[in-house]
Parts: C-alpha cells; structure tokens; sequence
C-alpha cells in the first residue's frame, strides 16, 4: 500500500493532518525570497521556512504563520517537493500584501513524521515537543531581523496545525492577533490552559471530513482513540461566541458555486462584537472532506479517494488573510 501512494507522488499525503532541501539560508534583512533556516528551541534545532517578498519598504509589516499537518514536511507546504499545496499561495499573496509568511516544523511524532503538540489531552500520537514556545521564539527571532508589527501576527493551521493554532488562541493571546483553524475543532480532552483575551477566530470545515469528524469524536479513519477527539464544529464554534462575547445572530452570506462537482456549496457565517473588534467567522464546506478549500491548488483524485472531496469554490490563503489583514492585538 505504502508504494502505491509513493509511486503516484503522494507519500506523504497518507499521513496528512493525522498526527496530533533547500539549504538553510543565510539572509540578511534585506534579502527576499524562500529560504530553509534552523532556530534552537529548549535544546533541540527546529526547521522553519520564511519567506520575505520583494521591495518590504521600511515599515512594520504583519508576519503570518502556516501550520502545516501531521506528517506534513515544510517543502510540502512550500511546494519544493513538487506536491500539490494551496498553502504555497501565501507566497504570491505577501508580495503584493508585503508581509512575511513563516511555515514552521513541528518535531517528530510516534510514526516518525512531522507533528504538533496540540490540546488533544487523549491524543498520544503526536510530539510532546512545547510548539507554543516554538513560536513564539520564532517571533522573537524573526521581529529582531525584520521590522514585524507586533500588534498583527497572526497564525492559520490545517488539521493537526488547525489544533495547534487554536492552542495558540489560547495560549499565546498576548501575541497573536487573530488564528484560522482548517479543518480542525476544539479538543473533547483538552490539555490547554483556558484562553485569557479576546481573540478572533476562523474555522473552515468540511461537512463530509472523513478523518476530523464534522459532529464531533474521535479522529482518523477509522476513528482512532489513539489520535484523540474532538468536538463538534458547531460546539468549537459557539466556544469561542462566548468566550469573545460575539453576537450570536451571524450575518450570513452563500458563495457562487463555482465547481458543481466538488461536493457543494461554501456557506459563511460572521458573528462579530462590535465593542472588542473580534470576530468569530464560519466557513460551512458543505460536502468538503479533509482539506484546504482551492481554485487553484487542486489535489487530485486519488487524494480524494482516501480524504473525500477538496471544495474549489475559494482559495483559502485569500480568505484567510482577507480575515486576517484588519485584525490587531487586543
């Protein structure tokens, strides 16, 4: 089974989302482009990828992180390593936005592949790695060789990376503006600490996701206890209506159905707080599986064979930063 998927290109899409080379670059602040570098967290060296658009300017500029999945390496969000990926768009988005966008590495989990430590209490597939220190040491070291406005730093994740950024909604508030969480719910067993400030919060999920259960349990396919739970997307949703205070009538709106063959409609729904500025948003994909939402970056069949069908209604980084782009530091 294993050769089959690498004979098709797709190795490291079996392992995608699951889990609870380019040389490193040797830039200075004013170089632009791709580059591969090492930071040394709590004794051990931890991969990132940062990419710095052309023509910054001199400004604060915001700084964007991108948490890939479980299994999932750095050049396979990047693209270097030739896969299909939407989360390579945020490159083409921070040149003519002009921020900086950051794809860290979390540390190997039991199945030896990329994972994050997570909020998933019951999860113990995943690295015990402290990924919110990680971070938010990145943050610090990227801020000391670029001029990074500190009141937009923002994080968007997919999957075991979607978990790992609402740990960081709760957990690192004072520092992160606003997260996006793709396919990925609140913990049923959370190990996280209880969040402390208002922050905004965007959930993109699918309704037919095979391996991040839509309604709420265990996760993988088939569900497995090892991988922990969840709870419902409804359920993380009205978590976070009510910690942030948010109105509860959402203003709605139903995006044109630009590919009748992928599953359905994207419905979006807006619940915000006029007083804090926060915002809870909803993205509804309905029929999507366990995947980004892209026009462009479309995975191919045989992926959705084993993680159903990928919505191509919208480009999720666009999305995203259009959610991000207004958001500051409570």
């Amino acid at each position: 089974m294993r050769n089959l998927f690498k004979n098709f290109g797709i190795i490291i899409m079996i392992s995608l989302f699951l889990s609870c080379n380019k040389p490193n670059g040797n830039n200075n602040q004013n170089d632009n482009g791709l580059f591969t570098k090492n930071i040394v967290v709590d004794g051990v060296a931890r991969r990132y990828a940062i990419y710095i658009p052309k023509n910054i300017g001199t400004s604060p500029v915001p700084l964007i992180f991108e948490l890939h999945g479980g299994g999932v390496y750095i050049e396979d969000m990047t693209g270097e390593s030739g896969h299909k990926t939407p989360y390579k768009l945020w490159m083409d988005l921070a040149e003519t936005k002009k921020f900086i966008i950051v794809y860290p590495e979390g540390r190997n989990g039991t199945y030896n592949k990329p994972a994050w430590n997570d909020c998933r209490g019951d999860c113990i597939v995943s690295s015990n790695a402290d990924d919110v220190h990680f971070i938010d040491s990145l943050i610090s070291v990227i801020s000391t060789n670029h001029n990074i406005d500190q009141d937009r730093v923002y994080a968007s994740g997919t999957s075991n990376g979607g978990f790992l950024a609402l740990r960081l909604a709760s957990e690192l508030s004072n520092k992160i503006a606003a997260v996006a969480s793709t396919v990925a719910a609140m913990p049923a067993v959370s190990d996280c600490n209880q969040p402390s400030n208002p922050i905004s919060i965007l959930f993109m999920n699918g309704t037919n996701d095979n391996y991040m259960p839509y309604d709420g349990g265990y996760l993988s396919n088939p569900p497995n206890p090892d991988h922990g739970s969840a709870l419902s997307t409804a359920a993380s949703v009205n978590y976070w209506i009510n910690f942030n205070h948010t109105n509860t009538i959402p203003t709605t709106y139903t995006y044109p159905d630009l590919d009748n063959s992928d599953g359905g409609i994207i419905e979006k729904f807006i619940y915000n707080d006029g007083n804090q500025g926060t915002e809870v948003v909803f993205y509804k994909i309905n029929g999507g599986g366990h995947s980004a939402p892209s026009i462009k970056e479309k995975y191919s069949a045989l992926f959705e064979q084993y993680f159903n069908k990928q919505n191509h209604d919208i480009e999720m980084t666009t999305e995203v930063w259009d959610f991000f782009k207004n958001k500051t530091l409570n």
